[in-house]
């Protein structure tokens, strides 16, 4: 590959990912849930009161401790270093799909094709996860990591796979476990480079060994997680309540045909480059989709089957997230070898609809009375028939190639998102929520106590705890940690039924005296017999304690 300009590529395609599509978000889904911790481990007297900030699940992990230590290089701020954090796994990530094409055969221009459709990232239903995060968590960061280690891989770089793949482990030790089993089968069953491939393992030893040891001196815990236990009858109803995701039978059944139907997608691909997948590229384009395929029953079995507590804390099904990606720059590469323009569209035109529809049944068998179903097909079938042409073109006619190349890769990022109406998730940012955590900053003691009584399984509360760094009585995110912690997922459901089961109090009785010094409430929600300390177009500040006439 051509190192500079496939560099520069690279970094074009990273940052159009992070600004235009798929994007990026802070604060809005589970990075809710990572920065209070991070708050009190970087400053103890933050959050005391706050169930979430106190137990954090950190210990086999090195996500706190980069993370900490870049914010005290950058005054005191998570974002810029959990960002930059982002940005370079994503562009780790985005090399690795363009190794895994180089290492069949294609042209670095087209290997940056393949990158940029991994690039797109998917939505992947049932375990709830994506193949390429819109926030720094530990799980996202490892993501790409992983495919670096395989496009590494692929191109007998067996010690530099190794140590990606460590990397990954670092940061989210279950995200690398697909990776981890394909590289130890590769070292079992391969003949040639076989001492090569064991140098390989070295990396990956050492990462498991460091995380080992840092599980043991973590500082900050304030709940073990149990590894080795069963899941008892209360426990299991808290986690089918809260974190259905892990539970196999909770899904919809057609998410299981979803992935059956991309694996055998997948397995065509590979067939179809049989000739062109050798060595490390073969492992990797048959055994991480059928991990991805398996770890549906394996979960199934250990945690319905057997009530493994540590099944619903590694939650092996989330391994689909790597069978699609790999499905993905898979059909991405046959696509780009294909022979014949319509088999080269048709490869793309799946490679297209994953990020495109979270079903992609329905787009390879549309219902074209719906408009926006309708939209996409028209979307994804432009997108085939413009990268198909780019394939055909790039060698033969290159003045009509490059054009249709870069049109390819950039246009995805504006009719996916624009006209597609691909968003996973709402901005929960509003101005309202800013100026109420700057006035609890500001003017509320530090240990002081809040809880939105009429939030429901609104997400704006944890929202308001990072930016206010002040503690919340409960809230429907940080349930969550039911699947981590068992104390947690007790004391949280006990607050959770104690204040958000049923009608809201008007008279804010309900809230006094177990630990809550702050309601807070929507601007239109009567509230009988108090006056607020703060308020704005969306929000009202009730005081708890004795009040005039009670």
């Amino acid at each position: 590959m051509r190192l500079h300009p496939a560099a520069a590529a690279i970094a074009v395609l990273t940052l159009a990912g992070f600004f235009l599509f798929p994007g990026h978000t802070w604060l809005q889904q589970d990075t809710q849930i990572w920065a209070p911790m991070l708050q009190r481990l970087a400053d103890p007297s933050l959050l005391a009161a706050d169930p979430v900030a106190t137990r954090p699940h950190v210990a086999y992990t090195v996500y706190d401790e980069i993370s900490v230590g870049l914010s005290r290089l950058t005054g005191g701020d998570f974002y810029p270093g959990l960002m930059a954090q982002q940005l370079i796994t994503r562009a780790m990530g985005l090399l690795g799909a363009s190794l895994l094409a180089r290492a069949a055969g294609l042209s670095w221009l087209m290997s940056l094709l393949v990158a940029s459709l991994f690039g797109l990232g998917a939505t992947i239903a049932g375990p709830s996860v994506l193949t390429i995060e819109y926030e720094p968590v530990p799980r996202g960061l490892a993501g790409p990591l992983v495919i670096l280690a395989a496009g590494l891989a692929a191109q007998h770089r067996w010690i530099w796979a190794g140590a990606a793949c460590g990397a990954s482990i670092l940061y989210h030790p279950p995200t690398a476990a697909p990776f981890c089993a394909v590289f130890l089968l590769m070292v079992i069953t391969g003949k040639q480079e076989r001492v090569e491939r064991l140098k390989g393992l070295v990396p990956i030893a050492v990462a498991a060994l460091l995380i080992g040891i840092l599980s043991r001196i973590q500082a900050g815990l304030g709940e073990s997680q149990q590894l080795f236990s069963t899941i008892d009858a209360e426990l299991e109803q808290l986690q089918r309540l809260r974190g259905s995701y892990n539970w196999i039978s909770k899904w919809d059944v057609r998410w299981i045909r979803h992935y059956e139907l991309l694996y055998v997608v997948s397995l065509a691909a590979f067939l179809r480059l049989s000739r062109a997948a050798t060595g490390g590229l073969r492992y990797v384009m048959a055994g991480i989709p059928l991990y991805g395929l398996l770890s549906i029953p394996l979960s199934y079995a250990l945690l319905e089957g057997w009530k493994w507590s540590l099944i619903p804390q590694f939650q092996p099904a989330r391994a689909t997230m790597l069978l699609v990606a790999v499905t993905v720059t898979a059909c991405g590469i046959a696509g780009a070898r294909a022979t014949r323009f319509w088999e080269s569209a048709v490869w793309f035109a799946i490679a297209f609809a994953v990020p495109t529809q979270t079903e992609v049944m329905q787009l390879l068998l549309p219902d074209l009375r719906q408009p926006l179903i309708a939209k996409r097909v028209a979307i994804v079938m432009t997108l085939a028939v413009t990268a198909a042409l780019a394939a055909r073109w790039e060698t033969r006619r290159p003045r009509l190639g490059l054009p249709c190349l870069a049109a390819a890769v950039a246009l995805p990022l504006i009719l996916i998102p624009g006209p597609g109406e691909v968003k996973n998730y709402p901005n929960l940012d509003h101005p309202e929520i800013h100026s109420l955590a700057a006035w609890a900053r500001e003017q509320t003691d530090p240990a002081a106590v809040f809880q939105f009584a009429d939030a429901g399984k609104n997400l704006q509360p944890g929202l308001f705890r990072a930016h206010a760094k002040r503690a919340l009585y409960v809230d429907w995110k940080s349930g969550g940690q039911v699947n981590l912690l068992k104390e947690f997922a007790l004391e949280w459901w006990r607050r959770w039924q104690q204040t958000m089961e049923g009608k809201f109090d008007p008279t804010l009785r309900r809230y006094e005296g177990i630990g809550i010094d702050y309601v807070v409430v929507g601007a239109a929600t009567k509230v009988d017999g108090r006056e607020p300390v703060f308020g704005n177009a969306r929000y009202r500040v009730y005081r708890l304690g004795p009040q005039p006439g009670f």
